[in-house]
C-alpha cells in the first residue's frame, strides 16, 4: 500500500513538473514572439525615416546610410501607398498577389490585421504609409506554441492511457487473486460433498438422486477448474467438441425450464479440436443462459455443429427477443448488459476464451426483433488427432 501511494505520489508530481516545465517554455515562446515582432516593426520605422531622409536630402548630401537601410529588407513584405492610396513600391512580395487593385487592397486589409502601418511623414505630412505583414520567420514562430501545446496533450494522453493500463493492470490482478481464492475455498466443502455422497450410496438412496447429486459435484469442479484457471494460459488438449458440446448441452437442459424446447444437431462422428474443455463449457453455458433469458423461459433452443475442411462452426440458435444491430459488438464489451441485475461480463470472458485462448472467432451471425438469434463460434480443427 506504501509503495502505491508513493508511486501515485511521483507520478503526480512528474505530471505537475511536465506542466511547468511545458508552460515555461510557452511563455518564453511568447516573449520571443513579441521581441521579435517588435525587432521588426523598428525596422519599418527605421525604413519610414530613411524613405523621409531621401526626399527631403539635397543633391550633395550623402545617402550611403539611407540607401542602405532601405534595400536592407529582404524578409518583411511589405507596401507603400502614397496619400492618394496609389501603390508605389512594394518588397518581398509575389507580383500575383499585387496584380490589381482589388487584390492590393486585399493585401494591404492582411497588413493591417498584423501590424499597424506606419506613416511616412514629411513637413508634419503625410506623404506615404507604409503596410507590412509578418515575415515568413514570425509565421512560423507563430505556430510553434501551438505544436508545443500538441506536444502537452499527447504528454498527458500517454500518462493518462500509461495510469490508467497501471489501474487496470492492478485490478485484474485483484480479480484474478480472488477467482483463485474463490477456487480455493470452494475446494474444501467440494470434498466433503464427496465425502458425503459415498455415504448416501452406502445407505441404498435412489441411485438417480446420487446421480443428478454427482452430475452437481462435478459441475462444481468444473467451476472451481475454471476460476483457478483465471490469470493464467489455459491448457490445451486435442478434444472431441462433439462430446464436450453434448456433455454441456445434456446438463443445462436438464436443469432449465421445460417450457424451452431443446434440439441438439451434431455430426455423428468425433472432430477433433484444441480445447480447454473447462473454459469451451463455460461459453456455451453463458450462451445457452443468454438464450434462456432472451426467451424468457419458454422457446426454442438449438445447438448445430457444422464441419468444414479446415474449421468447424458451433450455432447457438434461440427464439428470443433479438438483438439490435447497433449492439452485435458491443454485447462482448465489460459491462454492457440489458438486464437489470446482469455484471456484463458473460460475453467479454467468453470472447477472450474463444478468441486469445483459442484462437477462434466469436460473434452475433443474425439476429431480428422477436425471431431470434444465433451466435457463431468458429474453431480450428486439430490437424494431429
Amino acid at each position: 500500500m506504501v509503495f502505491s501511494k508513493n508511486s501515485n505520489a511521483l507520478r503526480w508530481i512528474m505530471v505537475i513538473a511536465s506542466f511547468i516545465i511545458v508552460t515555461l517554455i510557452l511563455w518564453k515562446t511568447y516573449e520571443f514572439f513579441q521581441h521579435f515582432k517588435e525587432e521588426e516593426r523598428n525596422k519599418m520605422e527605421n525604413w519610414s525615416a530613411a524613405q523621409s531622409t531621401l526626399i527631403n536630402s539635397s543633391t550633395d548630401e550623402n545617402l550611403e546610410l539611407p540607401l542602405k537601410i532601405l534595400t536592407s529588407n529582404h524578409s518583411t513584405p511589405m507596401l507603400v501607398v502614397d496619400s492618394k492610396g496609389n501603390l508605389t513600391s512594394y518588397n518581398n512580395i509575389d507580383e500575383n498577389k499585387i496584380s490589381d487593385s482589388l487584390s492590393v487592397k486585399r493585401l494591404i486589409n492582411a497588413f493591417k490585421q498584423e501590424n499597424d502601418p506606419i506613416p511616412v511623414v514629411i513637413d508634419h505630412t503625410v506623404v506615404s504609409t507604409i503596410y507590412y505583414g509578418n515575415s515568413e520567420l514570425l509565421n512560423k514562430l507563430k505556430y510553434y506554441p501551438l505544436a508545443l501545446l500538441l506536444i502537452v496533450v499527447l504528454f498527458v494522453a500517454v500518462i493518462f492511457f500509461f495510469y490508467s493500463s497501471t489501474k487496470n493492470a492492478t485490478q485484474n490482478k485483484l480479480w484474478s487473486g480472488m477467482a483463485k481464492e474463490t477456487a480455493h475455498q470452494i475446494g474444501t466443502p467440494l470434498s466433503s460433498l464427496i465425502g458425503w455422497t459415498e455415504i448416501l450410496k452406502s445407505e441404498h438412496i435412489n441411485p438417480e438422486y446420487i446421480t443428478e447429486i454427482e452430475k452437481d459435484i462435478d459441475r462444481l469442479q468444473t467451476i472451481t477448474e475454471r476460476f483457478s484457471k483465471i490469470g493464467s494460459l489455459p491448457t490445451l488438449v486435442v478434444t472431441d467438441i462433439i462430446q464436450e458440446t453434448i456433455n454441456s448441452f445434456d446438463y443445462l437442459k436438464s436443469r432449465a425450464s421445460k417450457l424451452i424446447n431443446f434440439e441438439l444437431n451434431v455430426p455423428n462422428e468425433e472432430i477433433p479440436v484444441h480445447l480447454n474443455k473447462q473454459l469451451y463449457s463455460w461459453v456455451i453455458e453463458n450462451l445457452v443462459k443468454n438464450a434462456i433469458d432472451a426467451m424468457k423461459g419458454r422457446g426454442t433452443l438449438r445447438i448445430d455443429i457444422e464441419q468444414l475442411e479446415n474449421n468447424i462452426k458451433v450455432h447457438v440458435s434461440d427464439t428470443g427477443k433479438g438483438i439490435p444491430k447497433k449492439d452485435f459488438k458491443n454485447i462482448f464489451e465489460p459491462g454492457f448488459t440489458t438486464k437489470q441485475r446482469g455484471w456484463g461480463l458473460g460475453m467479454s470472458l467468453s470472447k477472450r476464451i474463444i478468441e486469445d485462448f483459442h484462437h477462434g472467432k466469436i460473434k452475433v451471425l443474425h439476429s431480428e426483433k422477436d425471431k431470434g438469434t444465433t451466435m457463431e463460434i468458429i474453431l480450428k480443427r486439430a490437424t494431429n488427432a
